[in-house]
Formats: structure tokens, sequence, C-alpha cells
């Protein structure tokens, strides 16, 4: 098939799938006023083939099928990475801070896939990687988009699996057939399930022996009888416009809590059945791909943060006070440092037994627990930098009004040449930034989106090496071995 256009992508989400939102079901996310804003932000994956200034950046030319999306080019060497994540970075940004994420998540899961289904292959004597190959080549053919499925919902965090009180706390087998296995159980944090073509679930963490049940990987279509899909109420009802939203107006992404109420999965789809000894390897191994794609996303948020608060310091004439420059200065160094530990996570990549090059473990999990730890701190700076108006301004009704219009362009004007208006739109940037629902998410995100500050400190820790320190150490100190 090739390259999907948006609005062939937008057709492929009517196929029946159950979704539900504020409590009722939706007969059509396209057509839905809140929901199908996630719909068309989704779509800018698409548009950008289309798109003569993006086109080469967003496809790669083939032999067999001739363009296909730089998504399903599987990366060889770190030039791969960067133009991955290059495209990753010029989306969110034509998507205003916000990652797309249809085609980014789900060739990650598809990449570290291939690794680990080849090494229970080899180590279980089971057909995985045929599977996995397979199912590849259908997304790449068909352009599709793929969402991930990971987090179980986990009941009391202090037991296992095996261990809750409800055994459907964590995804598992209920039965199974010649021609598949049936699966029951939930997962949370599903970003974009409600507007991809594929859904891909993933073990979330270690498995015991005795969790072998729980040990699941597959691939299944939204619409498949028993899945359904409660989409997160964040941002509801909200009627908004741009100028006081100028981001969230017009952007926004699903999550569900992913329910698999007895789901039948075919043979061909499964990728990983009751291998414990491998759940651990391939949650691991496709967060090493997935956290270089988030922080690839990070950059234009961050860049944002910047260039509101200058943008705001130069409209409020206090770009040249010393405690304004002190902050500037720290959110340069905040975005350019997150920037370089990118571009140096693809250049030191490492490439795997099966050609894939897969990002530098240790500097993406620095890269990530740099953004993650600070982002806080950068909001506070932002917040400081606009003023209280970020919260007590006049919005665009009063602003349009004939009788008090007036009153805000004058009363609200700053340095020389910039009235209300101007002021407005760019302290309305940074309140969307940092204090509406879509700020708080954001903020969410920086914590717990692709593992926790925690993981990503262990993760750091794991992957460095202490041997030649030390012995620098001490060499120096002349202490011998």
């Amino acid at each position: 098939m090739g390259l999907k256009s948006p609005a062939e992508y937008k057709d492929s989400l009517r196929d029946g799938r159950a979704v539900y939102y504020r409590g009722k079901p939706v007969a059509d996310v396209v057509a839905h006023p809140e929901l199908g804003i996630a719909v068309d932000h989704a779509a800018i994956d698409y548009r950008v083939a289309e798109d003569s200034r993006y086109r080469e950046l967003a496809t790669v030319e083939t032999a067999d099928e001739g363009l296909i999306s730089r998504y399903y080019h599987i990366p060889q060497n770190a030039e791969d990475l960067l133009k991955r994540s290059k495209l990753i970075e010029t989306t969110t940004r034509l998507g205003h801070t916000l990652v797309i994420l249809i085609k980014e998540i789900g060739t990650d899961a598809l990449f570290a896939l291939h690794l680990i289904s080849k090494q229970t292959d080899e180590q279980f004597g089971t057909q995985y990687f045929d599977r996995v190959k397979k199912f590849f080549a259908h997304c790449r053919k068909n352009d599709l988009a793929v969402a991930v499925a990971q987090t179980d919902v986990k009941g009391d965090r202090s037991r296992g699996p095996g261990e809750q009180t409800d055994p459907d706390y964590y995804v598992h087998i209920v039965d199974e057939t010649k021609d598949g296995i049936v699966v029951r159980g939930a997962k949370v944090h599903t970003s974009v399930s409600i507007n991809a073509n594929e859904i891909l679930v993933l073990p979330t963490r270690n498995f015991s022996e005795a969790d072998s049940k729980y040990a699941l990987s597959f691939a299944v279509s939204p619409n498949t009888p028993g899945l359904k899909l409660i989409a997160s109420p964040y941002a509801e009802g909200v009627v908004r416009n741009e100028f006081d939203y100028p981001i969230s107006a017009k952007h926004k992404m699903i999550e569900t809590l992913t329910v698999f109420d007895d789901v039948f999965i075919p043979w061909n789809r499964v990728f990983l059945k009751g291998e414990w000894q491998m759940a651990g390897p391939l949650a691991k191994t496709f967060v090493e791909f997935h956290r270089f794609t988030a922080i690839s996303y990070k950059l234009p948020l961050v860049d944002l943060l910047l260039g509101s608060a200058e943008l705001v310091a130069d409209y409020n004439g206090t770009e040249r006070a010393a405690h304004i420059r002190d902050k500037i200065t720290w959110l340069i160094s905040y975005a350019e440092t997150l920037r370089a530990l990118v571009k140096m996570a693809a250049i030191e990549c490492k490439t795997s037994a099966l050609g894939i090059a897969v990002p530098n473990t240790l500097i993406v999990n620095m890269a990530k627990w740099h953004f993650a730890k600070n982002y806080h701190q950068a909001m506070a700076y932002a917040q400081d930098i606009a003023g209280g108006l970020l919260v007590t301004a006049p919005g665009k009704d009063d602003l349009t009004s004939e009788e008090i219009g007036d009153y805000v362009r004058k009363y609200l004007g700053g340095r020389a040449g910039v009235d209300g208006e101007k002021r407005l739109k760019a302290i309305n940037l940074v309140k969307d930034l940092t204090t509406t629902d879509f700020g708080g998410y954001q903020a969410v995100l920086a914590i717990h989106a692709e593992g926790s500050i925690e993981a990503e400190k262990m993760a750091t820790l794991r992957e460095h090496d202490p041997t030649a320190f030390k012995a620098y150490a001490r060499e120096i100190a002349q202490i011998s071995d």
C-alpha cells in the first residue's frame, strides 16, 4: 500500500473499536469534538511525508517497497539514529511541543522485539523472530500507527503478579487453544491507543517462574472483541481558543485504561508466551529505544520554555535585569545540555548482533534524568520571569470587547512598541506551558513518562563501569592491585 495520506489514516480509525470517554461509548473518534483533536494532532506524522519541506527527512526510499516512513527504517548506524531523532524533534515542534507518538513508540517496541525474539528463539527453540519480522513488514507496508501497552495496573505494588488479591491486575493468559491464546487484565497509560491501528503489548517488569503466565507480548487490533479503551478525561469539556490557549487549543494526546476482557490473540501475533526469563530484557530493551525517542521529543519543549521566557522578558522590559539574566542563562544551559546529550547518545551508539543501532544507554539515561529532574525548576523560572498575569490576566473575550477592549490593550502594554494584545499572547504561551491542565500534564510526564526518575538513576548506575575510573584513582594514589 505504501504511505498513507492523512485522510486515509483518519478513515482507518473508523473500524468499530470500543472507545469510552467520560463514561459513554464513542462511535467515531475522528468526528468526536474532543478526541478528534488528538486524531488531527496525530495526523502530523502523515502530513510531513506529503510536505516537500519535510519529505526527505520523513521518508526513506527502499528497493522493493518504494517510499516508506523513516520510522519503519531500522537504524543501522549513528546517522540513522540522528535522522530519526531529528524527525521526532521536527514533528513534535510542528505539534507545538506535544509529541505525535503514533509511529515513534510502536517502532521503538518493534526494534526491541526484533532483538529479544531472536534471543528467545536461540535460548528456548521458539519461533517468535519470524512472527515479529512478518508483523513489522505488515506495519511498514501499510504505514500503520502503532501504540504500546506496557504498564500493568499492578494493584498492590509491594506484591508480585501471582500474589495479588485479583489475578487480573496483570495481563495474563486464561485459555489456550490450537489457534491462539485468550488474555485478561488491564494496562494503563496507553498513549494514542484510541487513534492507533495496532496495539503492541509488552511485559512491564522482570518476572519469576511463578509468574510465567504474565510473561506476555502480542499485537492486537483496537477493534478486537473484548478490548475496551477507556480514555482519560484530562482537559475534558473545555472550550479553548488559540489566543488564551495557543498550544492546547489544537494539540492533544489521549491515554487509556486498556481492558482485555477475555481477548483472543492468534498465534501469529504472539511474540512472548511464558518465557519469564525474557520479560525483563524485553521491557529494558524497549526502554533503551524509547528513552531516546523521549529525549528527542523533549527538545522542542525545553526550547519553548526558554524562548517564551526570553520573549516575555523582552516585552516586560526586564531582559537586562541581573536576576532575569541569571535565570535565562540557566535555561540556556538546560536546553543545550539536553541537545548535546541527545546527539552523543546517537553518535556513541552500539550495534547489535542483528545490525540494529542501539542508542548509548548510559547517555540516554543521563539525558532523560537531566531533563526530568530539572523540568520543574525550568517551569518555575519561566513563571517567575512572566509574572502573576499568568493566572490573573483578562482573556480573549475581554480583549475583543467593544466596551473594555481598549482598556486591556492600554493598561497591559509592556515596553515601548508592545501593546496589551502582543504582551498577553506571550504571557498566554507561558501560561499554557506551565499553569493549565496541559502544563500539569507535561509536568507529570516529566516525572513518570518512559520510566521514573529513580529508574533513570538506577539505569545510569547500572550502565556505568567503574573499573577504569577506580584503576586511575589507584594509579594516582599509588595503590597496587
